[in-house]
């Protein structure tokens, strides 16, 4: 079938805010989206058939099943199948006019200054704080806008950060809204995240990459979207920016890598070799926190306790046992061996070292 580019964003260019001006705008726009989860996989459609000539995804992660409840552009046969190379299929189905690519590898130091050095606008659909600094602070580095988006349970969060103004000056950027990685809050795999908030959140970042390239409405600069699915409410918190953040020595002296592991009291931690030697034991005693199915867990399993209900109140301690927390990545069963280790000073009680994960 052949189809014409006037045919297919006939609506769109009505808008006399965009018009054949804007589109053709949108049609020049080089974008990058890192991510191609729950965040990335809608921005990457929504951009695509939006009119953005020019699309790269990035993600190193392969679809599994408790992807596909809110990542609804991947199908049940793409289980086990890379990510980012399934969603650039499915773009090229639905936007003739754009012309995508991917990389299905992870986002390190070493590569992410040339990853970003070719594209206009950065889309951040990345569930993991250290790669969200990492990407904001290589950013401002090479001067790139930054769409941001976030998630926790039933929270939405949404910016534009590091946008450049008429004076050359650049606007806030994430280390001005927080100036330091959190090491204590969960991932959405660990903490859940219901479906539609994935999707809205996503959504009202494609709406600021399509302000952006436009040139038409308002900006969330300077300021951060929080929305809450449960309540239906938003509200802007303002921002300021932070002089005394050096980003250039930030980003020369870290690494990036997950830094909870460096706050962790390694008293209340048990590695995966260690945990070997007394995992059949009688004596043990294993609480797995995961929101989910423990089908896939290499071990037995005595006791399920989800972290989202979680009440250290609500623990009934064998103090004859040992007790081994776990999680996915070992983040948040250590928020747990902490919480039951202050509750019961007496209790022998340990949080696996990087989860089941690196088991």
């Amino acid at each position: 079938m052949n189809i014409t580019s006037e045919e297919f964003f006939k609506r769109q260019t009505t808008l006399s805010e965009i018009g054949n001006e804007g589109q053709q705008l949108l049609q020049k726009a080089k974008v990058l989206v890192i991510g191609c989860g729950g965040l990335g996989s809608p921005i990457a459609i929504y951009l695509a058939t939006s009119g953005v000539g020019t699309l790269h995804l990035v993600d190193f992660d392969t679809v599994s099943v408790s992807n596909l409840h809110r990542q609804v552009f991947f199908k049940t046969e793409d289980v086990k199948k890379s990510k980012a190379e399934i969603l650039a299929s499915e773009v090229k189905k639905r936007a003739p006019f754009t012309n995508v690519s991917f990389t299905d590898k992870a986002v390190t130091k070493n590569t992410v200054l040339d990853l970003i050095s070719n594209f206009d606008v950065i889309v951040d659909g990345t569930d993991s704080l250290s790669i969200k600094y990492l990407i904001n602070d290589a950013c401002v580095l090479l001067k790139k806008p930054l769409i941001y988006g976030s998630l926790y349970k039933f929270d939405g969060y949404v910016a534009t950060f590091n946008y450049q103004n008429e004076d050359g000056s650049f606007s806030c950027n994430l280390r001005d809204a927080f100036p330091k990685i959190a090491t204590d809050i969960p991932n959405c795999e660990e903490a859940g995240t219901l479906n539609p908030i994935v999707g809205i959140i996503a959504l009202l970042q494609v709406n600021e990459v399509l302000k952006l390239i436009t040139k038409t409405g308002i900006l969330l600069v300077n300021q951060l979207l929080i929305y809450n699915a449960l309540e239906n409410s938003q509200f802007k918190m303002k921002l300021r920016k932070n002089d005394s953040i050096h980003i250039e020595e930030i980003f020369k002296n870290s690494d990036y890598l997950e830094t909870y592991c460096e706050t962790q009291d390694a008293s209340l931690l048990i590695s995966a070799s260690e945990f070997l030697k007394i995992e059949t034991k009688n004596s043990t005693e294993v609480v797995s926190v995961l929101n989910h199915t423990d089908a896939l867990i290499p071990f037995k399993v005595h006791q399920k306790i989800p972290y989202r209900t979680f009440n250290a109140e609500d623990f009934n301690p064998d103090y004859d046992k040992k007790y081994v927390v776990i999680c996915k990545k070992g983040i948040t069963s250590y928020d747990v061996t902490l919480k039951l280790k202050e509750k019961f000073p007496q209790l022998t009680i340990f949080s696996l070292v990087n989860g089941i994960d690196n088991y």
